[in-house]
């Protein structure tokens, strides 16, 4: 009996033809722009923020002193960030995020000012209220059905009267100085440098070298399942200037401060993250629900506990917020974290998220973030008044939901 399958020799051909055609990067940066315009336009909005108000501020925004003070500043509304895209990612929103950082600082403040425990006490004792809210927020959402926006609302007046219960209405301060070292500590002179901390320079080149050695991880696996790679000069060039920038910003640290501790909790709370949102069965389930779900609950995804752990993990994420922010302000205020999860909101929105869930990175809300911290920053460099920045954060926010929308209508009217 004849087969009529063809033979490997007759396969061959198309085969390699197909290969050669998924291999071929292309060497036009407009294309590799408009390929990935989204997240491309994030960066190069960044670059373009960060050269206007170096412009107008004569340099002083990119002064070492300045650069480590926002990083010190706008580090709490980062780490927001972090949890608020992945709440945004899974079709939700959540409200209640600046009334947790005051609740979970005021129960820090409570047990280690007013109490005398030890400093790492109150962060325990933070970290577990700020876990408890989240698990109230995951039951009402994932489990009683009732919306997002409302559970968290009501969650925004609940935490915030509490936070007035817990503080009998007064400020408690100040922190002990270890508990102060956590948002303004820094790590200076550990190997030497003349004129300069040599530990942040070192840092800032291991960064570098990882960031290296995961491109190209992820060049040569693309390669191997035969998907199209950008060509390898463009992809060089993408990593110096990854490199430069990089070793830009450490330089600049060294010569201020050396580097900041709560930078070391960022930087780990975002690898982290990155890896469970892009390579984790919770990350690519929240992907699903957010971006179908009726098609995740036909596929198997336990839809009401992958609810649950995302507001569980956003209230783990607000008990840090609030144990930085109470850290850096020595001490808690009744007033605490007005308005942070909307801060934190623009920069999930503003660093790519879909208004409609199923779209965002944690790299994106960490560009958007810097973003609004940049613009605030240098308003403030500049003398801007208070009223005039509020309507140029809301402006910039209506433009990059703007943007998704344009996108998305793009994108259906190409098919």
């Amino acid at each position: 009996m004849t087969s009529t399958r063809p033979s490997s020799v007759e396969k061959k051909p198309a085969e390699s033809a197909t290969a050669a055609a998924l291999h071929v990067g292309t060497s036009d940066p407009r294309t590799l722009i408009m390929n990935n315009l989204r997240q491309s336009g994030i960066f190069v909005a960044l670059v373009v923020i960060v050269a206007l108000f170096a412009f107008l501020t004569d340099g002083l925004s990119l002064s070492p002193g300045n650069i480590t003070n926002i990083v010190l500043q706008y580090s709490y509304i980062l780490v927001l960030a972090i949890g608020m895209v992945i709440v945004i990612i899974g079709g939700h929103i959540d409200l209640s995020v600046g009334s947790v950082v005051a609740l979970t600082g005021a129960v820090a403040a409570v047990v280690v000012v007013r109490h005398g425990q030890p400093w790492w006490v109150g962060v325990l004792a933070a970290l577990v209220v700020g876990l408890a809210v989240g698990a109230w927020h995951g039951f009402w959402v994932a489990y009683v059905g009732i919306p997002a926006f409302i559970v968290t609302l009501a969650g925004m007046l609940l935490f915030r009267g509490l936070t007035l219960r817990v503080l009998d209405n007064v400020s408690l301060s100040p922190f002990p100085a270890e508990y102060n070292k956590i948002a303004a500590g820094f790590l200076n002179g550990l190997i030497g440098g003349d004129g300069y901390d040599a530990f942040t320079l070192l840092i800032g080149g291991i960064a570098v070298a990882g960031y290296v050695v995961s491109c190209f991880r992820t060049r040569a696996a693309r390669v191997r399942y035969q998907q199209p790679v950008e060509s390898f000069a463009l992809f060089v060039a993408r990593m110096a200037l990854v490199g430069a920038v990089v070793m830009w910003f450490a330089w600049q640290l060294a010569h201020a401060r050396g580097l900041p501790i709560v930078l070391i909790i960022l930087a780990a709370l975002v690898l982290v993250y990155g890896l469970l949102t892009r390579r984790t069965v919770f990350g690519r389930q929240v992907y699903a629900i957010g971006g179908n779900l009726s098609a995740a609950m036909l596929s198997g995804v336990k839809v009401r506990t992958v609810n649950f752990w995302i507001f569980v993990n956003m209230g783990f994420l607000s008990a840090i917020a609030g144990i930085i922010f109470s850290s850096r302000s020595n001490g808690a205020q009744p007033a605490a974290g007005n308005m942070f999860e909307l801060d934190a909101i623009a920069a999930a929105f503003i660093g790519g998220a879909a208004v409609t869930g199923g779209v965002g990175t944690v790299v994106g809300a960490m560009v958007g973030g810097l973003i609004m911290a940049v613009m605030s920053n240098g308003m403030q460099l500049m003398g801007v008044d208070q009223s005039l920045q509020s309507v140029v954060k809301g402006l910039v926010l209506l433009v990059a939901v703007a943007f998704d929308v344009y996108n998305k209508r793009r994108a259906g009217a190409s098919r």
